[in-house]
Formats: C-alpha cells, sequence, structure tokens
C-alpha cells in the first residue's frame, strides 16, 4: 500500500518519532490475509470464524476493541494500549473486508478532510 504523495503529505511531518518514515505495509499484508481467507477458507481460522458469523458479529468485535483501546488509553500503559490498537486495526479490516472497502479507500477519505 502506498500513501498517497507519500507519509509526510499525509500526515503533514514525519511518522515515527526519530523523524524517519513508518513502513504501513503490515497493514495492506494484514487486509490481504483477510482477503485470501475469505476468497479460500481455512479451518480453524478466527478471520473465517468472523466472516462466517458476518457483519453483527464484525461489528460486536469491533466495539469490543474500541472499548478496550479506551480502557488501555485510561490505564495510562503504553504497552497494553499498543496492543489493543493492533486489535482493532486488525477487527477494522476484517470489517472494511466484509464491507468491500479498502486501505485506499480510507486513506483518500482521511486525504479529503485534510483540504
Amino acid at each position: 500500500m502506498t500513501l498517497p504523495g507519500g507519509c509526510e503529505y499525509f500526515f503533514g511531518r514525519s511518522c515515527r518519532k526519530d523523524g524517519t518514515m513508518a513502513d504501513f505495509s503490515v497493514l495492506d499484508e494484514i487486509y490481504q490475509v483477510v482477503v485470501e481467507r475469505k476468497k479460500n477458507p481455512k479451518e480453524g481460522s478466527y478471520t473465517n470464524y468472523l466472516l462466517d458469523k458476518g457483519l453483527d458479529k464484525i461489528c460486536k468485535k469491533v466495539g469490543e476493541e474500541a472499548s478496550e483501546v479506551i480502557i488501555a488509553a485510561k490505564n495510562n500503559v503504553n504497552s497494553e494500549l499498543q496492543y489493543e490498537i493492533a486489535d482493532l486495526i486488525y477487527h477494522l479490516s476484517v470489517l472494511m473486508v466484509n464491507q468491500g472497502l479498502t486501505w485506499d479507500d480510507i486513506i483518500n477519505e482521511l486525504a479529503k478532510r485534510r483540504k
């Protein structure tokens, strides 16, 4: 996945504390795994479990993970917050695939809001 205009354009500053550019390719890798699981289900896959259960289950999980992000932030433990944000992003990826959205759709929407 390539961010339109690169990371500096999109965020208006470098993406890491040390000024280097962050690698967001893992987001696309996760997304592609979800797409692959949807096309070719794998027995025992949690991703397939969510996709098989459908939109209501996926939305419930997104809500649960969002709540866990809030709790982790309030607990002020960054390692816990990092873990929960990663879970939320995974579940958002499942929701996106289920609903036919791509990271490009999301990035383009965010870019429109910067104008």
